[in-house]
């Protein structure tokens, strides 16, 4: 059970740390330095939480879906508070 609030926890971590950089990464050309840079921050943290916390490397499909949700999250935010701000 503990095993599993803290596989949950991680995963949900991995969602919300990734919406920042999803946010930041849409105000840069795709494919430039600083796109790659913002996708890849957030990699570094899970990894180094997933390995203190002893979960196994069966996590990382889940991590990986939930920091591409908070990447997708982020970028849509993005893009409709510029929508909002050109409608202004």
């Amino acid at each position: 059970m503990q095993e599993s609030l803290t596989m949950i926890g991680l995963i949900i971590f991995a969602f919300i740390i990734s919406i920042p950089c999803g946010y930041l990464r849409e105000n840069y050309r795709k494919y430039s330095f600083m796109w790659f840079l913002l996708i890849h921050i957030p990699i570094p943290f899970i990894v180094l939480l997933r390995i203190e916390a002893g979960i196994s490397w069966h996590v990382i499909p889940l991590t990986l879906a939930g920091s591409i949700a908070g990447q997708i999250l982020g970028g849509v935010a993005s893009r409709r508070r510029k929508r909002s701000d050109e409608e202004d």
